[in-house]
């Protein structure tokens, strides 16, 4: 599970628990401007994940980790895929992130919001 929280302009996503050691990562600080949207889906288990490299993976257990798939490199961390989201991120080391959230309408609504200016 990730815990997902805004620090001025970054959103935090805190991977909590065991969740680190699967996942082999504990944090990822994504400036806001490069989340592209966010939505549910929780479908999005049942699809082919890409190679993984490191992480982790037991069907309908676990996915957590990075995952690469055409080209692209996405992070994972969802074992309860009715609490799963998709968020899209454009300039980042990773293209999505696929993650499980304890309130993933709130979440998905707090992504979705645009960004203030900071002005200028």
């Amino acid at each position: 599970m990730v815990d997902v929280r805004l620090e001025g302009d970054t959103v935090v996503f805190d991977v909590r628990g065991l969740h680190q050691l699967w996942a082999f990562k504990g944090r990822l600080d994504v400036p806001r401007a490069h989340i592209q949207g966010a939505r549910r889906d929780p479908d999005v288990v049942q699809s082919w994940k890409g190679w993984r490299a490191p992480g982790t993976s037991v069907p309908g257990l676990i996915t957590a980790g990075t995952f690469h798939l055409d080209g692209d490199r996405i992070f994972w961390d969802v074992s309860d895929a009715s609490k799963a989201i998709v968020v899209d991120l454009a300039d980042h080391d990773y293209r999505q992130l696929v993650i499980e959230v304890a309130n993933p309408d709130a979440v998905v609504a707090l992504l979705n919001r645009t960004p203030t200016s900071s002005g200028g």
